[in-house]
């Protein structure tokens, strides 16, 4: 069974999630739950790589978010198990939920998302521009992390703190849970101490 990386909820109690393409058979990256099932969203034909043009389709989806608008983002990483990437395939795109209609879609290009870049999470301030920003986070494991910065009424786009120390992932960094350091335990094996692992598996 699919655990989804993202949840988001509409103020009318729609609720929509994501399911990246990190190795297991993915149908559909995008979907919203309809009485307790995940159904493809806004439909299936999107969901699927578009193998000619990628700008056009859902490539691995990692955050699904809907803003203070009640509009849904999707973002698409552009990147299958990881991989590297290339321009049209690393996208965000907006979708208006009265309608169940795209109306914008936003490309990155070479200089702000890097073939090594992994889109992994998403914020917004309206209040910035005549439309708004978005943030999101670069936590590449294969290359500089960084913020990507987004005016959305333009679709202008461009890298902050990149390679800073702020962006990067704390070496050997253990999670603890109520003072106590996570454990992992296999079956019939003893707890150990979790890997350490890159924050985009978070």
């Amino acid at each position: 069974m699919l655990t989804p990386t993202g949840v988001t909820v509409t103020r009318s109690g729609r609720i929509f999630v994501n399911f990246p393409r990190w190795g297991d058979k993915v149908d559909f990256t995008v979907a919203e739950v309809k009485n307790g099932r995940a159904v493809a969203y806004p439909n299936l034909e999107i969901n699927r790589p578009n193998t000619s043009d990628q700008s056009k389709s859902f490539v691995s989806v990692q955050s699904v978010v809907v803003d203070p608008q009640d509009r849904l983002w999707i973002l698409d990483t552009g990147s299958i198990e990881f991989k590297p990437t290339s321009y049209g395939r690393p996208k965000l795109i907006g979708v208006d939920l009265k309608q169940n209609r795209i109306f914008k879609t936003i490309l990155f290009p070479q200089e702000v998302a890097l073939p090594t870049t992994y889109l992994n999470d998403i914020r917004f301030d309206l209040r910035r521009g005549t439309g708004g920003m978005a943030f999101i986070t670069d936590s590449s494991d294969l290359g500089p992390n960084g913020i990507i910065v987004v005016d959305l009424a333009s679709g202008k786009s461009w890298r902050r703190l990149n390679d800073h120390p702020s962006t990067k992932a704390e070496p050997n960094f253990l999670p603890s849970v109520e003072g106590q350091p996570l454990m992992s335990k296999l079956p019939n094996q003893p707890p150990s101490y979790i890997t350490p692992f890159p924050l985009k598996e978070y």
